[in-house]
């Protein structure tokens, strides 16, 4: 994916944090569009359909979580990237980032290199998976790669990026354990900055959606897809 061709969507409440932004997004070569709030982004999102939107927590009108889960809910949302700005580095708030479909956290104040690091590093993420072309069948689930379908006992199921690629990894091999270090390298890249409480959460929601059976927890080790 060119850069040229990337389209970022910023939300934040503060303008001086839309122009820092803007001006070191810009500057990479980005294409760029502000909202100001949750409202102007879900509409900026529809309109514009960027491929990444950094989103602010603390917001008037709609938050970023609640603006999370309506971006989530659009139908192209499985191909966007979502990463939550904020001050906060309570746990509360990582978790309930990654609750709403967040797939990375970076914190305030921001520093700009370590914010273009973060983004290239997420955007050749989103590119090596859109890379992989493949149909994955186990028993009762299919898991279409080339389409981001899944289909589980003869019915369609919606997932975020994050939960749709850790279910493809621990599918792809049932009943073999994936250690916890190589689950977060494989489905969130190296620079991982929201902690290892990132893959329970996403275990316990594929729990909640394909069968709480399918996830075995091998203690002290990592976790498994058993038929």
């Amino acid at each position: 994916m060119k850069k040229k061709h990337t389209r970022i969507l910023l939300v934040d409440d503060e303008p001086d944090i839309l122009e820092i932004l803007e001006y070191n997004l810009s500057s990479e070569g980005y294409q760029v569009e502000k909202a100001r709030n949750g409202v102007q982004a879900l509409e900026k999102a529809i309109e514009w359909n960027p491929h990444l939107v950094l989103l602010d927590v603390m917001m008037p009108e709609m938050d970023g979580i609640e603006t999370c889960e309506k971006l989530r809910k659009k139908s192209t949302a499985s191909n966007l990237a979502i990463v939550f700005l904020t001050a906060r580095s309570e746990d509360y708030s990582q978790v309930a980032g990654l609750e709403a479909g967040a797939d990375d956290y970076i914190t305030k104040p921001i520093k700009p290199k370590v914010l273009i690091s973060k983004i290239k590093a997420i955007l050749r993420r989103f590119e090596s998976s859109e890379s992989k072309s493949e149909v994955i069948e186990v028993g009762d689930l299919t898991i279409n790669r080339e389409e981001y379908k899944i289909i589980y006992k003869n019915e369609p199921i919606f997932l975020p990026r994050k939960e749709f690629e850790l279910l493809s990894l621990l599918a792809s091999k049932p009943q073999k354990v994936f250690e916890r270090e190589e689950i977060l390298s494989r489905v969130w890249g190296n620079e991982v900055v929201v902690g290892g409480r990132t893959i329970d959460v996403h275990i316990r929601k594929l729990r909640e959606k394909i069968g709480d059976k399918h996830f075995k927890t091998v203690k002290g080790v990592g976790y498994k897809y058993v038929v």
